[in-house]
C-alpha cells in the first residue's frame, strides 16, 4: 500500500474517531500505539486531520450546500469525514493532484463504505470541483491531462 493511501487511511479513521469523542485525548495515543506507521505516513496524516479540524465549518457549508437533501449532521460519519478530508486537500493541498484526491476518496468509500457512499462521494465531489472557482487551477490539470491523453 503507497504510503499517501495509507496515510489517507489513517487520517479517515482519526476523523471518525474525533467525530464521535470530540477532542483529542487518550484514544489518539492509543491509536497510534496500535497503528504505527513512518513518520513520512504520520506527518500526511497530521497534516490531513488538523487541516479538516481547522477548516471543518467550511468544509461542512460546502458539502452542505452540494449534498442535496442531506444534512451534514444525518450523513454517516465516514461519508462526511472522506468528503472533508478530500475536500481540504482539493482546496488547501496545491501539491496533490484533483484526480489523485477523487480516485482515493472514491477508494476510501469503496474500502470503508459502499457502493452508494462510492457514487454519493463521487458525485458531491464532483459537483464542488466543476463549480467552486477556487478550484480552477485544479479543472486546468484535469484538462490539460485529458487533452494530453486525447480522451
Amino acid at each position: 500500500m503507497g504510503s499517501r493511501r495509507q496515510s489517507r487511511e489513517r487520517a479517515l479513521q482519526i476523523l471518525f474517531q474525533w467525530d464521535i469523542h470530540g477532542k483529542a485525548g487518550e484514544w489518539l495515543e492509543d491509536f497510534w500505539i496500535q497503528h504505527p506507521v513512518s513518520a513520512e505516513v504520520r506527518l500526511f496524516v497530521e497534516r490531513l486531520v488538523d487541516g479538516v479540524i481547522a477548516h471543518r465549518a467550511e468544509l461542512d457549508e460546502l458539502i452542505g450546500a452540494h449534498a442535496t437533501n442531506w444534512k451534514i449532521s444525518r450523513m454517516p460519519i465516514v461519508d462526511r469525514n472522506i468528503l472533508r478530508a478530500a475536500l481540504y486537500e482539493l482546496l488547501w493541498m496545491p501539491d496533490v493532484p484533483a484526480k489523485v484526491t477523487m480516485n482515493e476518496a472514491i477508494e476510501l468509500a469503496k474500502r470503508f463504505a459502499d457502493d452508494e457512499t462510492k457514487k454519493f462521494v463521487n458525485g458531491i465531489l464532483d459537483k464542488i470541483l466543476k463549480e467552486d472557482q477556487r478550484l480552477q487551477e485544479k479543472r486546468n490539470e484535469i484538462a490539460a491531462e485529458t487533452a494530453g491523453t486525447g480522451r
